[in-house]
């Protein structure tokens, strides 16, 4: 499945989760499974370094095989733990922990948490895209919205070029000073 068709989780994401359950929750399961992900990271990161496209298989299935014999270990600790209290009233299915949440998310989208592993045109994180984005909501949040449909677009537009050009590693004042079309051009 190419990188473009793909649909995966963010890393980051799952490392701030990881972080938080480890450090609120104290549940020693995401201390490891945080050392897996950063470690697929770096072997990943290594590879590419060195011009390959894919992680060899065997170091793959040593990855999923850590992945998995942690997941079965952080269920096995929610198994033993007592059932939250449920409000009198309430319907629905039994509360559960974050940890127990976040694991039964990583054992359910398995291959999409770790797709960056077998697809190097995935990204472990999405930070970037966020970051895209990130501009805009704080322009909305700052000045509540834009007057005028055209603001919003033009300011998109210029957010986009800066991003491009940034991407690119092109001086973004000068890709700035250039004509819509020498832009176009450039980028």
């Amino acid at each position: 499945m190419s990188g473009v068709d793909a649909h995966a989780l963010c890393g980051a994401h799952h490392l701030r989760e990881l972080k938080a359950i480890e450090e609120i929750e104290k549940e020693p399961w995401a201390t490891e499974m945080s050392a897996v992900l950063h470690s697929a990271n770096q072997l990943r990161c290594a590879a590419q370094d060195q011009g390959e496209t894919e992680l060899p298989e065997l170091v793959r299935q040593g990855i999923v095989t850590r992945y998995m014999a942690i997941l079965a270990k952080g269920l096995a600790f929610h198994e033993r733990r007592p059932p939250l209290a449920k409000s009198p009233g309430t319907r629905g299915r039994k509360a559960r922990r974050p940890g127990h949440n976040l694991l039964l998310r990583l054992r359910d989208y398995r291959d999409d948490v770790l797709r960056f592993i077998a697809d190097f045109a995935v990204p472990f994180t999405n930070n970037q895209a966020e970051q895209d984005l990130r501009m805009m909501k704080l322009r909305m949040k700052i000045s509540g919205t834009f007057r005028t449909l055209e603001g919003a677009r033009v300011f998109a537009d210029i957010r986009s070029v800066i991003s491009t050009a940034r991407k690119h590693r092109f001086n973004i004042l000068e890709i700035l000073t250039l004509s819509p079309p020498q832009i176009i051009a450039r980028l």
